[in-house]
């Protein structure tokens, strides 16, 4: 093998010895940590279309009023995480809705919170008996890698920003706390 590897997307190169050796190897561990990330990421993930937000609103206001942060919030927790929908994306349905008259807005505390209108209550209905978006098995994690590669992804976000920030103690306090995090981890296999 030559001084590249690519294998699995990943490259390392510069990890000899010479002057700066561990300086390199390290900005090239970053680098694989950026592949990583760009690899399983959340900006790889799909976007919802405009059907997806409709559908997950109605199914969420036929439950009970909500303003537009609650339904953001509870799309992403009834996905496990895996779609959040973003507010430019939410808050448009949202009026759209409004303008059909499917959806009512009130204001209650300074704060807009849409409820269902009987025509909103009606087409509510008329998909109660579909899988709502969140539900589908895989559409917002087509790779199927499931929370805990994500939840590594958020680990090796974490320790890239200490790297690339922290005081050289803090970067020491990091690489403790991720050793301790992987012996964990090997326990967790070793238990019956």
């Amino acid at each position: 093998m030559g001084s590249s590897n690519t294998r699995s997307g990943f490259s390392s190169h510069g990890f000899g010895a010479g002057r700066g050796a561990a300086e390199h190897a390290g900005q090239h561990l970053m680098d694989a940590v950026d592949q990583l990330l760009s690899m399983l990421g959340q900006r790889d993930a799909p976007r919802a279309d405009r059907v997806d937000v409709r559908a997950a609103i109605l199914r969420l206001l036929a439950e009970k009023p909500m303003h537009g942060y609650q339904i953001i919030a509870e799309i992403e927790k009834r996905s496990g995480g895996a779609w959040k929908p973003s507010a430019g994306s939410v808050y448009p349905t949202l009026q759209l809705l409004v303008d059909e008259g499917i959806i009512d807005q009130q204001v209650e505390d300074g704060r807009k919170t849409y409820s269902l209108t009987a025509a909103g209550q009606a087409e509510a209905d008329v998909s109660s008996n579909r899988s709502a978006p969140w539900e589908t098995p895989g559409r917002f994690d087509p790779l199927g890698v499931g929370p805990l590669p994500r939840a590594g992804v958020d680990l090796a976000h974490a320790a890239a920003q200490v790297r690339r920030t922290g005081t050289p103690e803090q970067v020491e306090q990091a690489v403790a706390v991720l050793d301790e995090a992987r012996r964990k981890l090997y326990s967790i296999l070793a238990q019956d």
